[in-house]
């Protein structure tokens, strides 16, 4: 591959406000793609593009942005930093091949920090680590440093010393240069430590060249068995420069094998107004051409490309062909979501989940008129963030949506509002409970009147251990139940299982199909996806179910005068508490609380601390929960166990 066909697909993570977006501002204006620099603050930057975002200075939304540097094309992905957004990080995920981790010389590593870069690790993502922020009073490197050897990686190698820090004027020196001494002997023991074979060289004596200990360091990188650190600060634009020239020095260029099968990521869904819903993709195989049919694997159906288009500066630009290894924006894809695999999705990297939302609300419009305009929007949204995963109760005429904090609903305010003209009202936020079997047992459903119908169905009914989700296997035979017809049950369950004893999704069990018939005349498809749930909630009736609450992880630091306030608080809100630690009039303290409990825990440790204590908190699993102090919600719709009404709900027959 030559130099100039070479593309490096990277994104940048960050805690919120650490200052990612302005660097991403940075290495546009550097490479001269734009010409003035815009500020985060002044809601100037090219990466957001919300009212919000521009407002609050935060991102919200991940951004594709793209610009060359001595030759090589960069493809980054700006990815917010809140975690009520990590399903954007998420899908980022997916479309890149390695990563930038940002963190700040003042606040440290923080709680979100830790998270994305132990997802960073588990899908071995190939990363570099900028510590920005620099110029800031109150800048750490060296304790951040000895922060990061503890707490992210013991691989951890700084490539640049710091002088002066807390101050404009603050100098950087590299330590890859030999000529500085001894920071460089430091750094090079550092890098020959792990490659035995010039580690071999050295200790017999022989002069190791400069870019041997680079070409090293790079296939460390590579194997994510090192991670560079540098530092700056993006503000002044300084270290900018040496950041761009180590990503190209040391993270992975992008296979552009455009001979292979097509294989792409949609990573993200926007909307044009004249050209509708538009596809952030990835391409790893193949090439797309405008005019192309693509296979959208997800949901097994072809569309038409009708433009491709890159987004560089502050302009997009139409391209004839995308070739594999780069990243642009497809429109002609009608009905693709955000996640959608295109393809050959086996070359696609595994999804893995960084955010489970842990609230449900309803979602009205302030007058009934925008009703139908509401549902349209927000069909649009959750095609953007499937993770919404939208419920709309057309008899009810409710819209009911799945959130992962309340900084995501005041975002959603307003972007129904600017995007959409549209106001709302969100009704107070609740919970999201599961529920889980007691025991074993058995579930029946013989749907064989009125004719014509016929699906009879038998099931065991097993718990399985927290986590696993559902499973499905059948013993059957297909002649007692034809294929399709056993296809059709497995499509089924998970629907079914939405709704359980106290109206909560049933989760963390095996279903095995043990028994059943069809009719070689009466059956059909549909007959099975009645029975089904009809069969499985009168299962779950019988055996009872067990209500599971989310559970968070916390850590609680402030001084140490108001820890005895704090712990007594959270002993009330049904916490869990480690031992807590004290150093110098200060303390750490750590536990698990039922989400449930701790709504308002940051308001009320406000409170307790006068402000002094800082909070971070993460989903840890959902456990089991006394009914009396978990929450139940009716039945959204006709229930499968009201059979008769069910059946004619089906059949189309109930208004």
């Amino acid at each position: 591959m030559s130099k100039a066909s070479q593309i490096i697909n990277i994104g940048i993570f960050a805690h919120v406000d650490a200052g990612k977006t302005t660097i991403t501002e940075r290495f546009l204006h550097n490479s001269g793609v734009i010409k003035d620099f815009g500020s985060v603050d002044k809601g100037q930057s090219q990466s957001d593009h919300l009212n919000i975002e521009k407002e609050r200075g935060i991102s919200v939304k991940s951004s594709a942005l793209s610009f060359p540097w001595k030759g090589v094309q960069i493809n980054v992905i700006d990815t917010p930093g809140h975690a009520d957004f990590a399903a954007e990080v998420e899908r980022s995920l997916m479309a890149i091949d390695c990563a930038l981790l940002v963190i700040s010389a003042v606040e440290g590593i923080q709680s979100y920090t830790s998270i994305l870069w132990k997802t960073l690790r588990r899908l071995k993502k190939p990363s570099l680590i900028f510590i920005n922020k620099l110029d800031r009073m109150g800048a750490d490197t060296q304790g951040l440093l000895q922060n990061i050897e503890k707490s992210l990686s013991k691989a951890s190698i700084a490539l640049q010393e710091v002088r002066n820090e807390g101050e404009e004027e603050f100098e950087l020196i590299n330590t890859l240069d030999p000529k500085v001494d001894p920071p460089y002997e430091k750094t090079l023991e550092s890098i020959i430590s792990n490659d035995e074979a010039i580690l071999e060289q050295y200790l017999e004596g022989e002069s190791l060249s400069t870019d041997l200990v680079r070409h090293s360091l790079r296939n460390q990188v590579h194997q994510c068995t090192a991670y560079p650190i540098l530092m700056g600060s993006a503000k002044l634009n300084k270290g900018m420069e040496e950041l761009l020239d180590a990503i190209l020095d040391f993270l992975p260029t992008a296979n552009n094998n455009y001979t292979s099968e097509l294989s792409a990521v949609v990573y993200k869904v926007s909307h044009d107004k004249v050209l509708g819903r538009m596809a952030n993709i990835r391409l790893f195989g193949g090439r797309i051409q405008t005019r192309d049919s693509i296979y959208n694997a997800t949901q097994d159906r072809e569309d038409k490309v009708s433009q491709i288009r890159k987004h560089k500066g502050q302009q997009d630009h139409q391209m004839n062909e995308l070739i594999a290894g780069d990243t642009a924006t497809i429109s002609g894809l009608s009905t693709v979501r955000a996640g959608d695999l295109i393809g050959k999705h086996e070359k696609v990297g595994i999804n893995y989940s960084l955010s489970t939302p842990l609230l449900t609300v309803k979602v009205e419009p302030e007058t009934n008129e925008d009703y139908a305009p509401l549902v349209k929007a927000m069909e649009i949204l959750a095609s953007e963030d499937p993770l919404l995963d939208l419920l709309w109760l057309k008899e009810e005429r409710e819209l009911h949506i799945k959130i992962m904090g309340m900084i995501q609903l005041e975002v959603l305010g307003r972007i129904l509002e600017d995007r959409f003209h549209l106001k709302v009202n969100f009704d107070k936020p609740s919970v999201i409970y599961k529920e889980r079997p007691k025991a074993a047992g058995e579930a029946f459903e013989s749907y064989t009147m009125p004719k014509p119908c016929w699906a009879v169905v038998g099931f065991i009914i097993e718990p399985a251990e927290q986590g696993s989700g559902i499973s499905f296997s059948s013993s059957v035979g297909v002649n007692q139940i034809a294929r399709r017809y056993q296809q059709e049950i497995e499509r089924t369950i998970p629907k079914a299982l939405e709704q359980g004893n106290y109206g909560w999704e049933v989760t963390d069990l095996n279903i095995q199909l043990v028994s059943g018939e069809h009719h070689n005349i009466h059956s059909r498809a549909g007959d099975f996806a009645v029975a089904t749930p009809m069969a499985l909630l009168n299962g779950l009736k019988s055996i009872g179910t067990h209500l599971l609450e989310p559970i968070l992880e916390f850590k609680i630091e402030g001084p140490e005068e108001v820890l005895g306030k704090i712990m007594g608080s959270l002993g009330q809100l049904r916490a869990k508490l480690n031992n807590p630690e004290l150093k110098e009039e200060q303390f750490m303290l750590s536990g698990r609380i039922p989400l449930a409990t701790s709504l308002d825990l940051p308001a009320k440790l406000g409170a307790l601390s006068g402000g002094k204590a800082k909070l971070s908190s993460r989903f840890s699993t959902y456990e089991e929960c006394p009914v009396e102090l978990g929450a139940t919600t009716a039945h959204r719709g006709v229930s499968p166990l009201d059979r008769a009404k069910y059946i004619l709900k089906a059949r189309k027959a109930l208004q």
